[in-house]
């Protein structure tokens, strides 16, 4: 059904974007058996703009939709994509035109590599392992795009105690071991998935490597996505030897520490991301 978008924006210079309100392009991201990202692609037909190179399903944006509502109907429209099972990350404004015409990527995971269907606008649809994008023939407005929005392996360490406390008053003081066996339980449920830093950079989270210390150690977790440390003297001088410590897992890519801990923040290594627990109580 054609929307009210439908048609071309034409700047001052007489440069033409399809969608008269603008576009948008889910950006969908899952993981795969060994944990690495893959991304939907879509290998473009023949009679359509740049036809046989590979993009985001996407399109015009109508103009009682927000980016987000568009870029998603997009991705149902032209790849069969369930809706509901797709949880929405960010949005990057990643191509314009003088007059106001914006195209804008809307990153997005889903827990597992979804059932997709072709429309007429598709010669195929592909979950491509992250690694292997930047090699296809890509669109050329994706492929200016892809760098600003491809991820990062990121290696995380969590310093527990920390990220309980942030939790506000919910008792945990009185069953550590309990609490901490939840809040890594919660965790591990949402994982992986991509998360945004605050340079604008994306990164992959497959796991988080929890750190335990003191009666929290009497924690149980058992959940490949959470490896646990227990620290037989203090949290924080071992999450200062495990962020110092080379791991084959993110080479190259990011090493991330979440914590409010002022002391331990400044321990870190350089090049080291801190990360405040409120924004990981937030993917909870």
């Amino acid at each position: 059904m054609r929307g009210d978008g439908d048609g071309w924006a034409v700047g001052p210079d007489g440069e033409k974007r399809w969608g008269r309100h603008g576009a948008a392009g889910l950006l969908l991201r899952a993981p795969l058996a060994d944990g690495r990202p893959a991304v939907l692609l879509q290998h473009r037909a023949a009679w359509s703009h740049q036809g046989g190179t590979w993009a985001l399903p996407g399109g015009a944006r109508d103009s009682h939709e927000s980016t987000v509502d568009a870029a998603v109907r997009e991705a149902h429209e032209e790849a069969g994509i369930d809706v509901a099972a797709v949880t929405v990350r960010a949005e990057r404004v990643t191509s314009g035109l003088a007059g106001g015409w914006t195209y804008t990527t809307v990153v997005a995971d889903a827990t597992e590599t979804l059932v997709t269907s072709l429309n007429q606008e598709s010669t195929e649809l592909r979950w491509v392992p992250e690694s292997e994008v930047e090699a296809m023939p890509l669109h050329s407005g994706f492929a200016e795009a892809w760098p600003s929005l491809r991820t990062s392996p990121v290696r995380m360490l969590l310093d527990t105690a920390n990220v309980l406390g942030a939790s506000g008053p919910t008792g945990w003081w009185r069953d550590r071991p309990g609490a901490t066996s939840a809040l890594l339980a919660d965790l591990a449920a949402v994982l992986p998935r991509t998360v945004e830093f605050p340079d604008g950079t994306f990164g992959w989270v497959p796991r988080v490597e929890a750190v335990l210390e003191g009666h929290a150690r009497a924690a149980t977790i058992d959940d490949v996505r959470i490896p646990v440390h227990t620290a037989d003297g203090s949290g924080d001088d071992e999450l200062a030897r495990l962020a110092s410590t080379a791991t084959a897992v993110v080479d190259p890519g990011v090493t991330v520490v979440v914590t409010a801990d002022r002391g331990l923040r400044a321990r870190l290594p350089e090049g080291t991301i801190a990360m405040s627990p409120s924004a990981v109580l937030g993917w909870l």
